[in-house]
C-alpha cells in the first residue's frame, strides 16, 4: 500500500478486520477483533520464537517486539514487524524461508 493510501485510509493497518459501513468482516464486534488480534500474536510468536524474539500486543493499539536479552521495539501494526526483527537482530530474517516452515511444521505436528 503506498503512504498516500495508509493516510486516507484510517489508522488501520489494512490487515486487521475493523468492522466498516459496506464492508464484511467476521470479526463485527471488539471482542472478535480482540480474539483475531490475540490470534495474529500467537501465531507470530511460533515464527519469531525461531528468530528469539516475542511479539506482544500493547493495549490493542500497537505491538511490541523484545528479544531474548531485553532488546524492544514498539510497531504500530503487524506491516512493521519483519523490519524491527532485522534492526533488533542485526540480520536479514526470511519468513518464508522453507527450512524455517519445514521446522516450524514439525513442531507443530510433535
Amino acid at each position: 500500500m503506498c503512504s498516500l493510501c495508509g493516510v486516507l485510509g484510517g489508522s488501520e493497518h489494512w490487515a486487521d478486520a475493523v468492522a466498516r459501513p459496506g464492508v464484511y468482516t467476521r470479526n463485527g464486534d471488539g471482542t472478535d477483533r480482540r480474539r483475531e488480534r490475540a490470534n495474529r500474536v500467537r501465531v507470530a510468536n511460533r515464527v519469531l520464537a525461531s528468530f528469539g524474539m516475542k511479539l506482544s500486543d500493547w493495549a490493542g493499539t500497537s505491538f511490541v517486539i523484545s528479544t531474548r536479552t531485553g532488546k524492544s521495539e514498539i510497531i504500530e501494526d503487524l506491516g512493521h514487524l519483519w523490519p524491527a526483527v532485522e534492526r533488533l537482530s542485526g540480520k536479514v530474517c526470511d519468513p518464508l524461508n522453507p527450512d524455517l516452515i519445514a521446522n516450524i511444521e514439525a513442531a507443530r505436528d510433535a
